[in-house]
């Protein structure tokens, strides 16, 4: 379990910062980190693009 929690763990950081670990592409739980990482990223552009059209603080 503690095995794939850092998979995940990897995965969502690297998501987070748009470089994925190609050696660490067959392991779904990287996989799945990896995509929850980027849907993550998206978001917080999305919302930071949202208040900046609005005026707001992008932050």
């Amino acid at each position: 379990m503690d095995d794939a929690l850092r998979a995940y763990g990897a995965g969502h950081a690297d998501g987070l910062t748009g470089a994925a670990d190609e050696g660490r592409l067959a392991d779904p739980d990287y996989r799945t980190g990896l995509s929850d990482g980027q849907l993550a990223k998206f978001e917080d552009e999305l919302v930071a693009a949202i208040k900046r059209a609005l005026g707001g603080d992008p932050r």
